[in-house]
């Protein structure tokens, strides 16, 4: 796994001694630690993010990701490390994309706002697509894709605490139990089942239907049928506020 994360590092632009770059930072406890406190002040409980007043102070956000991107992911981390890393990033460049361009409605009103060059680590510029296909996805994850957030009702909720590599594993099962479970996401019972597209557009990630229903059946609280028809649900892209 380690060997697959320095490749995929190197694909992305960064030399051997720019991926070993501050090896002395702690970036479970440090890096992160910022990010930790923002989204404590401007998300609550339930994933909805005060964008008007965070406006008004958008400096720290700035430097938290500035912090990332002279702090790029180095050759000793471990996948947790990297996930805990690329989560964050992914997360706090929507939400400075979304600040840069307030008042929206939503972040679909803003050209290209996935293909817009967003973190600039050394030698390379990433954009929110980069992070998640190029990155996230190829980690082999699925869960990925309900702790990454597109500031829209219908994406799983920003959580309002920051990844961190030494508990990413149980912040990832939560998001994933967390986005399964609600009701305003996917609608669950015996015989039928409502899902959001995220199941849908990357249902590659997922596996075949079956495999699909394995995986949602290991998280829901309702359990239904393994023959349950299928549909998938309205995406909602109002700004989540």
């Amino acid at each position: 796994m380690k060997t697959l994360l320095i490749t995929l590092l190197i694909s992305l632009g960064l030399t051997n001694s720019e991926i070993n770059f501050q090896q002395d930072q702690n970036q479970d406890k440090g890096i992160h630690a910022s990010w930790n406190v923002l989204l404590q002040q401007y998300v609550d409980a339930d994933g909805n993010v005060d964008y008007r007043s965070w406006k008004k102070s958008q400096t720290d956000l700035d430097k938290y990701i500035q912090l990332l991107e002279k702090t790029p992911p180095a050759n000793y981390w471990d996948k947790n490390d990297s996930l805990a890393y690329f989560i964050n990033a992914y997360n706090a460049v929507t939400v400075k994309l979304i600040l840069d361009n307030y008042p929206l409605k939503s972040i679909r009103d803003i050209k290209d706002p996935w293909d817009s060059k967003s973190l600039n680590l050394p030698n390379n510029s990433l954009t929110l697509n980069d992070i998640e296909h190029k990155v996230l996805r190829k980690m082999d994850d699925p869960r990925i894709h309900f702790a990454i957030n597109c500031a829209s009702a219908s994406c799983p909720q920003l959580s309002n605490e920051a990844f961190r590599a030494s508990k990413v594993q149980k912040q990832l099962e939560e998001a994933t139990s967390l986005f399964i479970n609600d009701t305003s996401k996917n609608q669950i019972s015996e015989k039928n089942i409502g899902l959001s597209k995220i199941f849908l557009w990357f249902s590659k990630d997922f596996g075949s239907k079956k495999e699909r229903i394995v995986f949602i059946q290991k998280y829901s609280q309702k359990p239904f049928k393994d023959n349950a028809k299928i549909k998938y649900q309205e995406y909602d892209w109002s700004l989540n506020e």
